[in-house]
Formats: C-alpha cells, sequence, structure tokens
C-alpha cells in the first residue's frame, strides 16, 4: 500500500472549529466524513517563498486515505495524495 501523488485537486473541508482538525471532505457531489487523522505535517519554517507556508494531513475516510494540504496565505484546501486501497481492522 502506497500513497499515490496526484495533481493537486481543489476540495472543499469543514474543519472543526476550535483546532482546525478536518471533518468533512467534500470533493465534487462526494461527501466523506473524516474516521481519523493518521499525521500532521505543518510547513511554516520551510517553504518555497511563492507558494507560502502549509499544513498537510494524511486523513482515514470510508474510501481511500488521503493526503489534504491547507495552503495558509490562500486559504485553499488541496488532494495531494491518494490510496484507495481501504484498510481493515484486524
Amino acid at each position: 500500500m502506497a500513497m499515490i501523488r496526484v495533481d493537486p485537486v481543489k476540495v472543499d473541508v469543514r474543519t472543526d472549529w476550535f483546532i482546525g482538525r478536518p471533518r468533512e471532505i467534500v470533493w465534487g457531489e462526494h461527501r466523506m466524513p473524516v474516521l481519523a487523522v493518521a499525521s500532521v505535517r505543518e510547513e511554516s519554517s520551510a517553504y518555497p517563498v511563492i507558494a507560502g507556508p502549509r499544513t498537510i494531513f494524511e486523513v482515514e475516510t470510508p474510501l481511500a486515505r488521503m493526503k489534504l494540504s491547507f495552503r495558509h496565505r490562500t486559504r485553499r484546501w488541496t488532494v495531494d495524495g491518494l490510496d484507495d486501497e481501504v484498510r481493515t481492522a484486524a
């Protein structure tokens, strides 16, 4: 199982009001609840000047594991990676 890099796709993300944790992803007509946040990577110290700082979340949804990126300068969410092999609990 490996995360497949995809061209960044703009999505709408609903977040927790207080901590900014993703709660739901809206991708076209699909609404996917976020089941768990696997990892968070904050790139606020070292980033390309043209792009600005960003925070990357790896999240589990019922359909796939996704790599979400939030760009702070433009305030946009994108999907940068996808692992469509759903993991099952043993």
